[in-house]
């Protein structure tokens, strides 16, 4: 069987912590991976342009973690909640996005799990977090 067709049954990778990865590298990966449904890219040093990527070629994805993904910004988060239309929940721990991008992103997808759960506060009756 070949790699791509491995690739491409994928449901759930983790990238955890790979520091030396680049936004190339989780590209050419995912790409390829259209069956994915979780995604842990927290603690790695991705920019927009690997969301960009993620919300192109993953229709199917449920689950993300960004968890310390301090390059990525509002704009890729919103074009990935944009496209994902699958996706339940997103860790954003330890990100430095502006509060009122997850007032927006609840505003795209109002179901969606914005973690960790112990660090928001309910603002009109809206659950948001705070920017680190």
């Amino acid at each position: 069987m070949s790699m791509a067709k491995c690739v491409s049954n994928l449901s759930s990778i983790s990238l955890w912590g790979t520091t030396g990865i680049t936004d190339n590298g989780v590209i050419h990966l995912i790409s390829r991976a259209t069956s994915l449904q979780h995604l842990n890219i927290g603690g790695t040093f991705v920019t927009d342009s690997t969301l960009f990527a993620i919300a192109d070629s993953c229709p199917h994805l449920k689950n993300i973690v960004l968890w310390g993904c301090r390059h990525v910004t509002e704009d890729g988060l919103l074009v990935l909640v944009n496209k994902c239309h699958k996706l339940e929940s997103i860790n954003v721990w330890g990100m430095r996005v502006p509060l009122n991008c997850f007032i927006s992103l609840l505003t795209i997808s109002p179901a969606l799990k914005i973690q960790p759960k112990g660090m928001f506060s309910d603002v009109g009756g809206v659950h948001i977090a705070p920017v680190f």
